[in-house]
């Protein structure tokens, strides 16, 4: 399964230029983990940096214009940084397989004379580590209105860019194919990721499409949707008993270990299943070891619901490639958090089929858990955008750890936030 190994996002709300992990060029440069945590203070861009993962998710789904105004983005000059001209500028880069070579897709997004946004620039291009160059499958530059595509999965072409990331490519020039795109508000990999012809620039479209930002709700999950099994949780998590449904039926051996997970972590959870109403409708119930009626799930307390529903989630047979959830711990008992973050781990870090996962938090009992490989640290500059930093690049904090020290508690007593 796809990885991404670093991000670097610029101009994005107070994002104004951070990176996470490893991009090309940056040998000495750590990945990011199977499970990454972002902590920091209320203010500090924690949110905007979960939205920045959905923004570019929404450009491919909906196209860049549709993206700015989606979710109460408010348009293209509410999420670009304040005070910048550039373009807003994400670089994303990743392996297909583990040994497979990074290939990093990157994308400018600025506005025209009537102020619409719209795609400047797109690149999708696969380095070769040994030899120091590399190949192209999409380049899109709107100054000349038109994209070079390359069939199959060995064309390459010269790529002339003024990027310090893409600026030792060193590619030789080959065939390519000239396409003109008719709507540069939609992203070329939305286009040409449909055709067969052009495999990696497809495999790249579903990569990103199936990335999974969780906006679950408690009350979302509460409501009575109409019954039939569903494959996939939605954002909301609308569907829970629809999910339920759909693992009793399909995979009951691995419904059954989610259910003792359950019962384990959550006194008195006997059993959780459905029942139709007379009008079509799903009731997601849960037997209590203490009653002899059922609760349902209106009745359930958000962090039952909360956990149940992650558990769900990371025990999908055929999981998103990049799951990414904000504040998990909230409506939780702190003790479970630590129950949590175990779970991340073991789904992250399994032998096949596993997502990377990617949460932000501001609660030290979940960063216990975690080591500083997998937290990053946001704060706010000077200039009142965000910096960004690793905590196991502090060697006092890797000290600390390796003493025994839990680096949750190194965060709530101010070492790695000290600001």
């Amino acid at each position: 399964m796809a990885k991404i190994e670093g991000i670097w996002i610029r101009n994005y709300r107070v994002l104004k230029d951070i990176a996470l992990g490893r991009l090309l060029s940056e040998e000495q440069t750590r990945s990011l983990t199977p499970i990454t945590a972002v902590i920091g203070k209320n203010g500090v861009g924690k949110s905007s940096l979960f939205d920045a993962f959905g923004f570019l998710s929404d450009c491919l789904k909906l196209g860049v214009e549709e993206a700015c105004d989606a979710r109460g983005r408010g348009g293209f000059e509410r999420i670009r940084s304040q005070g910048s001209d550039g373009s807003i500028t994400f670089h994303v880069c990743y392996r297909e397989e583990p040994h497979s070579q990074p290939i990093t897709y990157v994308l400018h997004i600025n506005k025209d004379d009537t102020d619409r946004p719209y795609v400047a620039y797109e690149l999708l291009h696969q380095r070769d580590e040994a030899r120091g160059n590399g190949q192209s499958f999409l380049v899109f530059q709107m100054v000349t209105g038109q994209a070079l595509a390359w069939k199959g999965y060995t064309q390459g072409q010269q790529i002339d860019a003024d990027d310090p990331v893409l600026s030792d490519l060193g590619e030789q020039s080959r065939e390519a194919e000239r396409i003109e795109l008719q709507d540069n508000r939609k992203l070329g990999i939305a286009t040409l990721g449909r055709l067969k012809e052009h495999p990696r620039i497809a495999a790249f479209r579903q990569f990103l499409e199936g990335w999974y930002l969780s906006y679950f709700t408690p009350d979302a999950a509460r409501g009575l949707p109409l019954a039939g099994p569903q494959r996939h949780m939605n954002v909301h998590g609308g569907n829970l008993g629809n999910v339920v449904q759909f693992m009793q039926r399909e995979h009951p051996d691995r419904f059954e270990t989610i259910l003792a997970r359950i019962a384990e972590r959550v006194p008195g959870i006997d059993r959780i299943d459905t029942q139709q109403s007379p009008d079509g409708r799903l009731l997601l119930r849960f037997n209590d070891k203490g009653f002899t009626d059922p609760f349902y799930a209106q009745q359930m307390s958000d962090g039952t619901l909360k956990l149940f529903a992650y558990l769900l989630m990371l025990h999908d047979p055929s999981p998103p490639p990049f799951i990414c959830i904000e504040e998990p711990e909230n409506g939780l008992y702190h003790k479970l958090l630590e129950v949590l973050a175990a779970e991340f781990r073991g789904r992250a870090t399994g032998e096949q089929n596993t997502p990377q996962i990617f949460v932000t938090t501001h609660q030290p009992y979940l960063i216990d858990a975690l080591t500083p490989e997998e937290t990053w640290i946001l704060e706010k500059g000077e200039d009142g955008f965000a910096t960004i930093s690793r905590a196991s690049d502090d060697a006092t904090v890797r000290a600390m750890v390796d003493e025994g020290l839990p680096l949750g508690g190194l965060w709530y007593s101010d070492y790695l936030d000290p600001r």
